[in-house]
């Protein structure tokens, strides 16, 4: 879990710097108003005002003007930087919803998508949160769930990679928590527009699917910390390390199916694990650091190896301390996750952090919404699960509580809906 992450690169961001003749949304303009407006105020004094967001206002070329283009030729949401604000939704279709519903619905969710990630409202009864917001990098991200495909008549089209999951020992699933006929992934760096969204595509479901589950996620805020750097997991260490990187060679190949792929309509498409994994922090905070960090196989500080070197230095597993014990444990995270160590096995993880409150006995509901993106999870997540199962240190201190599959098709071209290759072929 803690030893993969999110690639650095994202998708092509459009400047609120942009000429008016580029085009710019009457949302857009309505948010630089109100930034420009913010910092007048704050250098005129206060007057009629019972206290102020912040003392510094920041403008919104620094945050919500970056715009994630829709259409291309994988979806957003895969490699973009973590956001700062996220939300997981699965849906069912409906009693009597069938192919002609989901299309639909499909083409609806995509028409809404495509004018929210411009920093525009909604085309119909648009709530108006956002509406003072520039865009704030919003992606939405559309999947299938095995279940999807009887529901609509397409089991011939069902990829193979769709298959189940195996069962693992260290599941705890609630299975209302998990799977779905479509899943939506929702991420922006401003929480009112990533609600926005949320509202959005969940009226737009209307009467053809409803809501089985969803989740709330976050990570840090883009330029929280002095420097980009990879980011912390509520456990406090870095996560994401070795993540897979879009200047490898063999990226696409882990992470996408190729344009070749079976079946067609999957073409650049990618496959999703979901998890969400309880943290049990109570536990996890009585260990020394020293005790966790020989469980994750890092430092805690640097995410540099034990073996030594910092963050980016190749690990040493055959290195011994004067005793001539492992410097990293045998059972250490970092060291089962390697891809070396599950025949080469990668997958791109994408996850965020939630918090639901507290049990009754006081105990954080916290923890992972991992995410993670492969080519086929027969190669990718499941190699490296079943091996996470027979003895990572970590599982002593983690809960698998929910679990899904979905298939995410390739981005839509101009003029298409996601899924239209799928549900129009």
């Amino acid at each position: 879990m803690a030893d993969q992450s999110t690639s650095e690169a994202s998708r092509e961001t459009v400047s609120e710097n942009a000429s008016l003749g580029e085009g710019i949304s009457r949302r857009r303009l309505l948010g630089t108003a109100g930034a420009t407006g913010l910092v007048l105020g704050a250098a005129g004094g206060a007057a009629g005002y019972a206290a102020a967001p912040s003392d510094k206002a920041v403008p919104l070329t620094s945050l919500g003007a970056d715009t994630v283009m829709f259409h291309g030729k994988h979806q957003a949401g895969i490699t973009d930087a973590l956001h700062a604000r996220g939300h997981l939704v699965a849906f069912d279709l409906t009693a009597g919803a069938g192919r002609k519903e989901a299309a639909a619905l499909l083409r609806r969710w995509s028409t809404t998508a495509q004018r929210l990630m411009a920093g525009e409202a909604a085309a119909q009864d648009d709530t108006d949160v956002a509406r003072d917001a520039g865009p704030s990098s919003l992606t939405v991200t559309f999947g299938f769930g095995n279940s999807f495909f009887a529901r609509t008549g397409l089991e011939k089209q069902r990829p193979v990679a769709l298959d189940p999951l195996p069962d693992f020992s260290s599941d705890h699933l609630d299975k209302a928590r998990s799977n779905g006929d479509l899943w939506v992934q929702i991420g922006a760096n401003d929480a009112l527009v990533a609600f926005h969204a949320l509202r959005a595509i969940q009226k737009d479901a209307g009467s053809a699917a409803r809501v089985r589950w969803q989740m709330n996620g976050f990570n840090r805020s883009p330029g929280a910390t002095a420097q980009p750097m990879t980011a912390r997991n509520l456990m406090g260490q870095l996560d994401g390390t070795r993540n897979p990187k879009p200047a490898e060679s063999d990226f696409d190949e882990r992470i996408f199916v190729p344009a070749s792929g079976d079946p067609a309509w999957m073409a650049n498409g990618s496959y999703a694990v979901v998890r969400r994994i309880r943290m049990l922090l109570d536990d996890w905070e009585q260990l020394s650091v020293k005790a966790q960090e020989d469980v994750i196989g890092r430092k805690k500080s640097t995410g540099a190896a034990l073996s030594g070197g910092d963050e980016t230095t190749e690990m040493n597993l055959d290195k011994t301390d004067a005793d001539g014990n492992l410097v990293v444990p045998i059972n250490a995270h970092a060291r089962i996750t390697r891809p070396d160590q599950n025949g080469g096995a990668a997958m791109l993880r994408r996850p965020f952090s939630f918090h639901d409150g507290f049990d009754t006995d006081g105990v954080p509901d916290a923890g992972l919404l991992f995410v993670c993106w492969q080519a086929d999870p027969v190669r990718g997540f499941v190699p490296v699960q079943r091996k996470l199962d027979r003895g990572d240190a970590l599982s002593e201190f983690i809960r698998h509580e929910s679990s899904g599959l979905f298939a995410v098709p390739g981005g839509a071209a101009e003029g298409e809906y996601v899924g239209q290759r799928l549900l129009e072929g």
